[in-house]
């Protein structure tokens, strides 16, 4: 398989992978290509944004060359399928190589035109953008290492990262974070449904939560700003989020938290309570592993004994596009 992740975290994937069974035999900028793993279905990855299964490697030197291996690999393995709908056609290149995106977008359109000629109703439903959200879709993915090989699969998993577009009234880039988070769990605050943001200044999490129609209690010390001052629907508690309690027999329909702490003193501190009393339906989480082993933390976050294990479902670990050396966590209560 090959695992595409932010640029920079590359040794952090390669390391997740090893521990789930994935033996990496070759990586570059944002990418692994391993051999082994699980036979059955993925397990939850957090620093994987795709995974492209049983990737074929093609080789050429000239754009046209390329563009020809691609589309006859397409073919051969298409041949039998019935296409009744939209389906994904994704080219995409290893980072941090000047020139290969260009190169890549050359290559793209000539099997786009390849493929017009050969099995021109296939080639329009073809969509060149990734689904919103977690899926596991059959399409025609193309992931170029360096310019003059790549590699063809038809099957990818996509975690749900995707960049996102920001808002001028929001506060901080954290808001990018959140709106990202809702993709990942799949599902996002509704009108009048309650959130409890535990350290939220300047409120970039609470003003995204406000545009949904949510009542929001924005828990932080330091002032809100942007689209989250003055918000009507965001009450300001000048409270510390670690001693901040819901009122008896208040259950928040969202727990928000990000903050700037050592991550299991956030766990053991914070996140244990809300989870253990009770005092929310969901949640989105970032803990920081700026300074601690993010693998080790990654492992007491899904240990059977953690918080989230004993007293959560429908849990994701992801490092988000937006995110920076942090992961973040969705889930929903038992």
């Amino acid at each position: 398989m090959i695992f595409t992740c932010q640029p920079g975290f590359t040794d952090l994937l390669a390391g997740e992978l090893s521990t789930h069974g994935f033996s990496p035999v070759e990586q570059g900028a944002g990418w692994v290509r391993t051999e082994g793993g699980p036979k059955t279905e993925l397990p939850d990855l957090c620093f994987p944004q795709m995974a492209l299964f049983d990737p074929v490697e093609i080789a050429a030197d000239s754009v046209n060359a390329l563009a020809a291996k691609i589309t006859e690999q397409f073919l051969a393995s298409a041949k039998t399928e019935r296409f009744e709908g939209e389906w994904p056609f994704l080219f995409e290149e290893a980072a941090e190589m000047d020139g290969l995106g260009r190169r890549v977008k050359g290559v793209e359109k000539m099997v786009q035109e390849n493929l017009k000629k050969r099995m021109s109703r296939v080639a329009r439903l073809a969509v060149a953008d990734k689904p919103r959200g977690v899926a596991q879709l059959r399409g025609l993915y193309v992931f170029f290492v360096d310019f003059k090989r790549a590699y063809v699969s038809r099957e990818a998993f996509f975690g749900g990262q995707r960049r996102m577009a920001d808002d001028e009234q929001a506060p901080s880039r954290s808001y990018l974070k959140i709106e990202e988070a809702y993709i990942v769990l799949g599902r996002e605050p509704g009108f009048e449904e309650t959130v409890a943001d535990l350290g939220a200044a300047p409120g970039g999490w609470s003003y995204s939560a406000s545009k949904r129609g949510a009542k929001i209690v924005a828990v932080d010390n330091g002032p809100l700003k942007g689209g989250a001052y003055n918000n009507y629907k965001i009450e300001h508690r000048m409270e510390d989020a670690f001693t901040f309690r819901p009122a008896p027999d208040q259950v928040f329909d969202w727990m928000f938290c990000d903050l700037v702490e050592e991550p299991h003193h956030v766990m053991e501190n914070l996140i244990q309570p809300w989870l253990e009393r009770g005092w929310c339906r969901r949640f989105v989480i970032i803990l920081k592993f700026g300074r601690v082993d993010p693998l080790a933390l990654l492992r007491d976050v899904r240990s059977p004994d953690s918080v989230f294990s004993r007293c959560a479902t429908n849990i994701r670990v992801r490092h988000l596009y937006h995110d920076r050396e942090e992961f973040t966590i969705v889930g929903e209560l038992k």
